[in-house]
């Protein structure tokens, strides 16, 4: 058994890509496959017609089958005919090309793509040396299926993207983008959960090449790219990764833990070392390669519970849901990624607390970067949503958040699960009739971005979309000839700019010194305030919940001096009714909770108001 065998045998080998599936050779072409439990594997392909001359491949260790030949031709499709242990014969995908053919075909092809001369040296130092936890951070989910169309209904290439994704994130003023998964899937309705080629880009998008150009784009112009990536489930497709030589393979061995009930797929055995190899290899494979900022894990609980599911389940052998297995790989990938890419986001889907997720893996976390904090989205939602006649009986889906904001290191989601299935848009859950309703919006994306946490928002949503998400059409931009949905856009553009341009908003992100709460008590005019914070400045934040507006509305301040408002949702130019921010305005002394003096202005209604200090009284005393 050579090093590289022995190595992915162990659960060590990282590039295990290298060395399994095609490579151009001084000899012809070099195909390998793992596939321990074979009774015979054949290559076949366009250059073999087929099943009709299939070429033999050799097992060279008791693991791996080999074989070189001239047939090919760069191009070419190909598959392993594998003869399983009980005879049967099936012709599979290779688990490590890295393109498949276009649907519904599921052949892998053969590439030879030539070395890339890459021009983002700039912007890999940069993110090598920066904090991010430090910095802003505002990605735009996007599916790229479905963000834009051509006539005939066929999706853009990641080669059109770069001439028209990449300006618009410029011009909305993100920090990232964040695709969901880009690995080959062969069901569009799976929105690419449902994997089959975990280093294959899927052919729909274009070429690896196109892709490679299009993050080099996006860091030549300071934009991050993040990829979600799914190691818990696998597609259950015959002709993919199941079963793959007639035995468990991939998945577990134990049928029960095997079976993904919920999503009907297979659960990778992620205590196998083979396994091991060839998620970690798949991982570090899309950041080298193709210079990937950051990968977003699907679904951690699902790998870190037995009970997570839908079906039966069975304990440990501590009588507990915890899957060993799961929580052990989940460390290791993000120790092996940390080690090499330090500064590479590593970020968990996931919906339990029973587990830290993120923080150095010293202090018994899984070793995430960042966590998205599924808990305030689903309260958020649920309270906007909300008739506000009933938001001061249920203020608390508007607070509690602030009792765990620093328990994890957040982002907040709005993200493509929140407008699906009957959830209705971002736009469509807000109360009230249609002006309200996108008063509603810019609050919530205010408050948003006044949160503890780094931010995410799914596409469309940005320009208060109505109907749902619909996985195979393009956006409505028709949509932006409304005025409303025209100026909301904008807004989103502005905010996004204010977020970026107010460190307090984002330099203390993950620690309770970087906000002070004024007041969460307010539930019966429904309004909350608090300061936002950096090591020097501050930004009052203030927002009210009803459609009521607060005339010479008072709230305690922690000096006193000349205020200025910075930023207001409800201006005509986002859509609202204001004319113009409110006045720089002085604060009086008085009692206020814990405060010597007071702001009072201007409170419109469903509105967010942000202020800052702007001429310090030295000769006052703030808090008391």
């Amino acid at each position: 058994m050579n090093k590289q065998s022995e190595s992915f045998t162990t659960g060590e080998n990282f590039k295990a890509q290298d060395y399994f599936g095609h490579h151009k050779t001084k000899n012809g072409h070099t195909f390998r496959v793992w596939a321990p439990n074979a009774q015979n594997v054949d290559l076949v392909g366009d250059f073999t017609n087929w099943a009709e001359n299939p070429i033999p491949m050799t097992k060279i260790d008791s693991q791996v089958w080999e074989i070189t030949t001239e047939l090919p031709n760069i191009g070419d499709l190909y598959k392993f005919q594998i003869t399983r242990s009980n005879g049967e014969i099936i012709m599979k995908i290779d688990p490590f090309s890295i393109g498949l053919e276009k649907r519904p075909g599921t052949a892998s092809v053969i590439y030879d793509i030539p070395e890339k001369k890459w021009k983002d040296d700039k912007w890999i130092n940069r993110r090598n040396k920066t904090n991010y936890f430090k910095e802003p951070i505002n990605i735009y989910e996007v599916h790229p299926y479905s963000w834009n169309n051509h006539d005939d209904g066929t999706p853009y290439t990641f080669k059109e993207l770069k001439e028209t994704l990449i300006p618009y994130l410029i011009e909305m003023n993100y920090t990232h983008v964040e695709f969901m998964p880009l690995m080959a899937h062969p069901l569009g309705m799976s929105w690419g959960y449902q994997l089959i080629g975990y280093f294959a880009l899927e052919n729909t998008y274009g070429r690896p090449e196109e892709l490679r150009d299009f993050v080099e784009e996006c860091h030549l112009n300071n934009i991050g790219v993040i990829v979600d990536w799914v190691p818990g489930h696998f597609c259950i497709n015959d002709d993919s990764l199941a079963y793959y030589d007639g035995t468990p393979t991939f998945e577990y061995y134990n049928e029960t833990r095997a079976n993904n009930y919920r999503w009907g797929a297979l659960n990778f055995d992620l205590g196998k070392p083979q396994v091991q190899s060839f998620l970690i290899s798949s991982a570090l494979f899309w950041l080298e390669y193709y210079h990937i900022d950051g990968i977003r894990v699907d679904a951690v609980s699902n790998m870190v519970y037995l009970d997570y599911d839908e079906g039966p389940w069975e304990p440990n052998h501590e009588g507990t849901n915890i899957n060993f297995e799961g929580y052990h790989f989940l460390r290791k990938l993000n120790a092996v990624v940390k080690e090499k890419h330090p500064n590479v986001l590593m970020i968990a889907e996931d919906s339990e607390t029973k587990i830290k997720v993120t923080g150095p893996i010293s202090e018994n976390t899984l070793g995430f970067d960042y966590k998205w904090n599924m808990g305030w989205m689903n309260d958020i939602l649920r309270f906007y949503e909300m008739d506000p006649i009933f938001r001061k009986y249920n203020y608390g889906l508007l607070t509690f958040s602030f009792m765990y904001a620093m328990s994890e290191n957040f982002i907040l989601p709005f993200s493509h699960d929140e407008v699906v299935h009957g959830k209705k848009s971002m736009m469509h859950k807000m109360w009230g009739n249609r002006e309200q309703q996108f008063s509603g919006l810019r609050n919530l994306y205010a408050y948003q971005m006044c949160h503890p946490g780094k931010k995410l928002l799914f596409m469309g949503s940005e320009f208060g979309q109505f109907l749902e998400w619909k996985y195979d059409q393009g956006l409505e931009w028709d949509s932006l000839n409304d005025d409303l949905n025209h100026k909301m856009q904008h807004y989103s553009k502005t905010l996004n700019e204010f977020y970026k341009g107010h460190s307090p908003l984002w330099a203390i992100d993950h620690d309770y010194s970087g906000i002070e709460i004024i007041d969460a008590d307010n539930s019966d005019q429904s309004i909350l305030s608090f300061l936002r914070k950096d090591e020097e400045n501050y930004i009052l934040c203030v927002f009210n919940m009803t459609p009521v507006e607060r005339v010479n509305f008072t709230v305690g301040v922690p000096d006193a001096g000349l205020y200025t408002e910075i930023f207001n949702s409800e201006l005509k130019e986002f859509g609202g009714n204001l004319d113009k921010l409110n006045q720089d305005t002085k604060t009086r002394e008085g009692d206020w909770k814990h405060y010597k003096n007071t702001l009072s202005f201007t409170l419109p209604p469903l509105g967010a108001s942000l202020w800052k200090l702007k001429i310090k009284d030295k000769k006052k005393k703030g808090k008391s």
